[in-house]
């Protein structure tokens, strides 16, 4: 089976990763998430527990850092993979190029 010669004036895809300025964003939304998330935790936390120091509160703004840069990670991840789908499809014009090609490399191996 011969794979078929992408059209005239289009280049193929060198790459599926996305952007590098896609990936920064993604990194500082997980930053930003888990700052967030922390803080919102701790204080939280500090209002509830009157008197059980600064450790409690500590540990459950940092479950709240975990939880929210996890979330936040999760829906980067899935963006990212989504925005490669999209651009080999514009690329190709293809739906199922992203497919063929995994098919073709898995063959190949």
């Amino acid at each position: 089976m011969t794979d078929p010669a992408p059209s005239p004036g289009h280049a193929p895809i060198d790459s599926a990763l996305p952007s590098t300025g896609a990936r920064v964003l993604a990194m500082v939304a997980i930053v930003v998430a888990g700052i967030c998330g922390g803080l919102i935790g701790y204080k939280v936390a500090q209002l509830s527990l009157t008197d059980e120091g600064d450790l409690i509160p500590g540990l459950i703004g940092l479950a709240g850092a975990a939880f929210a840069a996890g979330g936040v990670a999760v829906v980067s991840v899935l963006v990212l993979r989504a925005m490669g789908e999209w651009k080999t499809i514009v690329e190709t014009g293809d739906p199922a190029a992203a497919r063929k090609a995994q098919l073709d490399a898995k063959r190949r191996s």
